[in-house]
């Protein structure tokens, strides 16, 4: 049973699946299934599209250069029947998975060697450009922590990340729209936050609860 690979992507098209195209000289295409068919049929170029394995090929994130693709190699050579070289293919054939399988481990681990590092450099390059939309100290604060880290013998700028961290911190939220939110102390001690409009209206929930008090009143 042989187990060809797509025309267009290379996956591999199992028996019985897939659409098989013939054209009109005689030559044959053998899809693995209706999107890489509607593709070819729209004269797309497959190295130009992500998804497909020639252009993984080209962007090097496929294995190429290797000993056990030669195997998967078709040859139109007329070999006779022998028991025993059946069986020894059978073998082979498992062997060679198992080595192509480790090797393209092995060439995915080197070809991802060195991503973090490279992320964290990009990241450290967009900070770097960005740096004047960051949260800065003010120069007395500045001041302040150099003179503090003198006299304990502590570290500035780990003193200054502390300071920008509570900068961070302090920061609340803007009020949504037209209010502005206010504390009140309240008659047993506690503080309770309010949203005051911009008009001049407060709305609370006591409020609410005084129109409702209100209306009962009329209905009584």
């Amino acid at each position: 049973m042989r187990i060809e690979s797509c025309f267009f992507c290379g996956r591999p098209a199992w028996p019985s699946k897939g659409i098989t195209f013939m054209r009109n000289d005689g030559k044959s295409f053998r899809f693995c299934r209706s999107k890489c068919h509607k593709n070819f049929k729209m004269k797309r170029n497959p190295r130009k599209l992500k998804w497909t394995k020639a252009h993984r090929r080209n962007a090097g994130k496929e294995m190429v250069v290797d000993s056990t693709l030669q195997f998967a190699a078709r040859r139109n050579v007329p070999v006779r029947y022998n028991r025993e070289l059946v069986a020894k293919t059978l073998k082979a054939m498992e062997r060679i998975s198992e080595v192509r399988t480790r090797r393209e481990r092995i060439f995915y681990k080197k070809r991802m060697a060195g991503k973090r590092a490279r992320e964290v450099a990009s990241a450290r390059k967009l900070v770097a450009d960005n740096e004047h939309l960051l949260p800065r100290l003010r120069g007395s604060e500045k001041r302040r922590l150099a003179e503090l880290a003198a006299e304990q013998g502590l570290d500035v700028g780990e003193l200054e990340r502390e300071g920008l961290a509570a900068v961070r911190a302090s920061k609340k939220s803007k009020p949504f729209g037209a209010e502005v939110r206010r504390l009140r102390v309240r008659t047993d001690g506690g503080v309770e936050e309010i949203a005051d409009r911009t008009d001049g209206g407060v709305h609370d929930e006591d409020d609410n609860d005084d129109d409702d008090n209100d209306d009962e009143m009329d209905t009584d």
